[in-house]
């Protein structure tokens, strides 16, 4: 079977966060970029975080990032020819996608005692999954 999952998250930040991320001006370079990134290299990693997931081989793999009006938005796609789902690929790619920004940004968004009052992950879930048979060889 062909297994296709997408999953998506959001990850809030001050408007002043944003605007640090869109005018390429957060210190520790592109957070967006990172995290696409991250996301993917966590897709192939899923096994090694989650203890019952199967190792499945993925055929395609993408994430996505956007910032938009409340904070930053993770759209990630996994795909594979296997026995089992790759929702699992497609939550661990958009959650790290996600935690990657927050790391990058967390100067920005901490107050004064070292908190993130305006910073929140989720929720990550999962938006659509299919399983298509494949033809034969």
């Amino acid at each position: 079977m062909r297994r296709r999952a997408v999953a998506v998250g959001e990850l809030a930040v001050s408007a002043a966060t944003r605007r640090a991320i869109r005018s390429r001006r957060v210190a520790k370079g592109d957070p967006v970029a990172a995290g696409e990134l991250a996301g993917l290299l966590a897709m192939k990693r899923t096994p090694e975080l989650i203890p019952h997931c199967h190792a499945v081989a993925l055929t395609a793999s993408r994430v996505d990032l956007t910032v938009g009006p409340s904070g930053v938005r993770a759209r990630a796609e996994a795909e594979a020819v296997d026995r089992t789902g790759v929702e699992m690929e497609a939550l661990v790619g958009a959650s790290v996608a996600l935690l990657t920004v927050w790391d990058m940004v967390k100067y920005l968004e901490k107050d004064a005692r070292g908190r993130y009052p305006s910073t929140a992950l989720g929720p990550v879930r999962v938006l659509s999954k299919t399983k298509v048979p494949v033809e034969p060889a």
